[in-house]
């Protein structure tokens, strides 16, 4: 890619290992760059969650007995342990492969967050829903329908209203964590036009539910197999002309 955008994640040399002594990353270095969507993509179990974990620093919450090398956000070292973990969580957002809708309406899965990060202005509350939901590709569905439960949806509608609860808390950084996985065609269809929107206003970063998926999306893209990065680059030359051959094994289908 000509002229790339800045670097907004950079990520070097990180290792991180668990409890049960399974060394779950090693040595990974690569940069996200902004307004772009950056691919993680390979085998299950090769370390492609736990690099977004470690991201927004939800690997605190595992039993993490050994990290190190660096994970900068803008410049900032986030691994460093005075990080404000609230204001990186709202920065970096997160959505997981099976939609967790909160027991209310769909109008209060939006405006929770936004009332306990402090927003009581109702007529901001109101610009924010509506933003967040037509940047979610899901307004014209849920229009009318913003105060039934969130639990009445469908499955794909719910895994929208939570892409739109991070975009409503306006992050710099939405990493998603196989979000069609459980999805239908046309929802996982929906789901991958509203990423190539939001690229433009925010930087992604996607592990995908398929080698398929990770070709169609990727701006850049990572393969990663057993917790090492194998090989980096832009998404049209990784999947077309790979370097590696365990990359051109791996999309070709020969394991995995």
């Amino acid at each position: 890619m000509s002229n790339p955008d800045p670097v907004k994640v950079s990520i070097q040399h990180l290792s991180l290992a668990y409890s049960d002594g399974k060394e779950s990353l090693r040595n990974v270095s690569l940069d996200v760059r902004s307004h772009a969507i950056t691919v993680l993509f390979g085998p299950a179990g090769g370390g492609k969650s736990t690099l977004l974990r470690t991201i927004n620093r939800l690997n605190d919450l595992t039993d993490v007995v050994h990290v190190s090398g660096s994970v900068r956000l803008d410049g900032e070292d986030i691994l460093d342990p005075a990080t404000d973990l609230i204001s990186l969580r709202r920065r970096v957002g997160m959505v997981f492969a099976r939609p967790v809708v909160l027991p209310m309406s769909v109008r209060q899965n939006l405006t929770y967050g936004l009332e306990l990060a402090g927003e009581r202005n109702p007529a901001r509350l109101a610009e924010l829903v509506e933003r967040s939901l037509r940047a979610a590709a899901l307004w014209e569905e849920v229009e009318g329908r913003l105060d039934d439960p969130a639990i009445s949806l469908s499955g794909g509608q719910q895994q929208r209203l939570c892409l739109a609860r991070v975009l409503a808390l306006e992050p710099e950084v939405i990493m998603l964590d196989e979000p069609t996985s459980g999805l239908d065609p046309i929802s996982t269809g929906k789901v991958e036009t509203s990423l190539q929107e939001l690229k433009h206003e925010y930087t992604l970063l996607l592990v995908p539910h398929s080698v398929q998926q990770a070709a169609r999306t990727a701006d850049y893209a990572a393969f990663m197999l057993e917790g090492e990065l194998i090989e980096f680059g832009p998404g049209k030359d990784l999947f077309t002309r790979p370097q590696e051959q365990r990359t051109e094994d791996y999309i070709e289908g020969r394991f995995g």
